[in-house]
């Protein structure tokens, strides 16, 4: 048998479908599809405080409330009308209204749940609005210590905690002999987003790179390579030169060439097979591209470990032969497939010439991930056109007994899907010439743009040339895509990225060296401050400041259950706005609530800098 993996996992949603196409997955996603976490949290238990300490309180009133009811849990949530607010005076009221209750309708249960809500030095008032809810405002003083507590003990302790101990993130995922291009700049950095919130929520992430390294394009490679340099042990990175354009004229050579297209396709049985000329030569190819792709991550800064197709290739009979002995394997037009409910073809796991494919490897991979890695949650990023794929392994991965039945319980699996990245002129992001935007070109062009607008500001004669540079690199692409919700295109635009105004990462950096100028200027030690000093939240705009960083674990807490980074980031957004509220209405050094304000000041950015590390942002402390 050659076991081929032929299909290819190249994340590219710029290639691999059109505008149509992304958008009839996205109203899939949105209307029809329950397997997936987009706009629905998923079963994991936070530790958030000051959720947690109001519903331990909702608990205790709905107790005494309504005694006969003991399975209401409390619904709480952020309000617009109060901090918070407790939902469950209509639901309530819609159950005990036919068993003759003292009650007159769902304002007298809010009522009797305020009345009843046990005493504590977190809740400064409690109201009734509309039909029935129970709005709760937050004791400024308790805010206040809440921000202190922080700042002694560290922004780690506001960390959510989820049930869920071990994940894997499945992202980036190029191939092997191809460069990156701009299609693989949202899976990876999304993913990255995804795993460093998870990991800060004290999920041991598991971060895998699902490369494509394992098909019949390395046979075509490497009798291509053997042409241009019969000794492979002198084959280099600088010998082959550009490998994207060493791929097109070895694909230009089989497509056209019989004679060779043949050498190609023995070169393949050969390199499954185990010969160690071909497996040498298949490891020269993949080290020069990895090589590539490092340099690419070290840009990101993303972290990933890889484990290719190649790394599941000798455990995939095995997982096809468990398949086939629960019966899920039939045979259909010579090929080996899993019939699954809801959809009109069936999932292919062998081929018609006996190679595996794109399913097989992937299936291979889960069984892998739940089996041996012991993952509770694997999620996988890529573009919302290959969601169908995705939908169908999980339900045969279900319908092996893999998976339970029910799509929210652990362990569990997500597609994490995006749409594409858009051109001014709301097509495909692509060159002039009509071809796909390299990852590093765009990369070094965003360096480069960024560079002349600081040297504009005249920034070239305020710093070393080192500051300049690192500043150039932090103002990069990454907070434009992560700011749209992932299940939408946006369109790229230098300029928007490079604005110093509105929800820009020029912005948000301008507003954090901000802080840290007011905290240089003050003269002050502020670790010091931090020992000695209290917090008063006696202006309005304190503390709205004050509530709004006190919101920052749950945000993170929302940003990792529905998988949606742009949650974080209008967090982000609104906590500058809040300071420039607050600086505005609040003078901070020479004040006489110097000391407060200085230590609001620097909650303010340590938020900010967390945020900043969760975004995959390098901060600018001066700008």
């Amino acid at each position: 048998m050659n076991n081929f993996v032929t299909d290819d996992r190249d994340a590219d949603p710029n290639v691999g479908i059109s505008l149509e196409e992304s958008q009839r997955d996205l109203n899939f996603i949105s209307f029809g599809n329950q397997e997936t976490v987009d706009g629905n949290h998923c079963s994991c238990k936070s530790q958030i405080k000051n959720l947690r300490e109001l519903a331990k309180l909702f608990e205790v009133s709905l107790k005494l409330t309504v005694p006969d009811e003991p399975n209401v849990e409390p619904l709480i949530e952020p309000a617009k009308f109060g901090d918070y607010q407790c939902n469950n005076a209509m639901g309530l009221w819609s159950i005990i209204k036919g068993k003759g209750t003292q009650f007159k309708g769902p304002p007298a249960v809010g009522q009797a749940l305020i009345k009843n809500l046990p005493s504590s030095e977190m809740v400064e008032s409690c109201s009734i609005a509309g039909p029935g809810f129970v709005n709760v405002v937050l004791s400024a003083k308790w805010i206040a210590k809440s921000i202190e507590n922080m700042l002694i003990d560290g922004i780690d302790t506001w960390a959510p905690t989820l049930s869920v101990k071990r994940a894997v993130v499945d992202f980036s995922s190029p191939n092997i002999a191809k460069e990156m291009h701009v299609g693989h700049l949202r899976s990876t950095i999304i993913g990255d987003t995804l795993a460093r919130m998870l990991e800060y929520s004290k999920v041991e992430v598991l971060r895998r790179n699902h490369v494509g390294d394992w098909g019949t394009q390395f046979g075509m490679l490497i009798e291509f390579l053997f042409e241009k340099f019969p000794d492979t042990d002198s084959v280099t990175e600088t010998a082959i030169g550009d490998l994207q354009m060493f791929y097109k004229k070895s694909k230009l050579r089989f497509d056209l060439d019989p004679e060779f297209k043949e050498k190609a396709q023995q070169a393949v049985v050969r390199l499954q097979g185990g010969d160690p000329v071909y497996r040498k030569a298949w490891a020269k190819i993949c080290e020069i591209s990895r090589n590539e792709f490092a340099k690419v991550y070290q840009r990101l800064r993303v972290e990933l470990e890889e484990k290719g197709e190649s790394f599941y290739n000798p455990y995939i009979a095995n997982v096809i032969e468990e398949l086939s002995s629960k019966g899920l394997v039939e045979e259909n037009e010579g090929a080996r497939v899993i019939f699954v409910e809801g959809f009109n073809i069936p999932l292919m796991v062998v081929k018609s010439n006996g190679g595996f494919n794109y399913a097989s490897t992937d299936l291979t991979a889960l069984w892998y991930r739940l089996n041996e890695e012991k993952a509770e949650w694997i999620i996988y990023l890529t573009d919302l056109g290959q969601q169908q794929h995705f939908h169908m392994f999980f339900k045969a991965a279900r319908k092996a007994g893999w998976l339970p039945d029910d799509d929210k319980t652990y362990p569990r699996v997500n597609h994490v899907g995006f749409g594409l990245v858009l051109g001014a002129d709301n097509k495909r992001f692509r060159t002039r010439a009509n071809e796909v935007v390299r990852l590093v070109d765009l990369l070094d062009e965003a360096k480069d743009r960024s560079k002349a607008a600081l040297i504009e500001r005249g920034m070239d004669k305020e710093w070393t040339p080192e500051e300049l540079d690192q500043t150039a690199e932090a103002v990069d692409t990454v907070y434009a895509d992560l700011k749209t919700n992932r299940l939408t295109g946006y369109t790229f635009s230098f300029d928007q990225m490079l604005n110093d105004k509105g929800d820009t990462a020029v912005y948000l950096l301008y507003a954090h060296a901000r802080i840290c100028s007011i905290i240089r200027k003050s003269g002050k030690d502020i670790d010091e401050l931090k020992k000695t000093g209290k917090i008063a939240l006696d202006h309005a705009a304190e503390r709205a400041l004050g509530l709004h960083l006190l919101q920052f674990a749950e945000t993170v807490e929302e940003a990792c259950t529905t998988l949606l980074p742009n949650v974080l980031c209008k967090y982000l957004y609104y906590l500058s706005e809040e300071f420039t509220k607050f600086y505005s209405n609040c003078q901070v050094n020479g004040s006489a609530e110097e000391t407060s304000r200085l230590l609001l000041c620097e909650a303010t950015a340590i938020v900010m800098r967390k945020c900043f590390y969760l975004l995959g942002i390098t901060p600018v402390y001066k700008l």
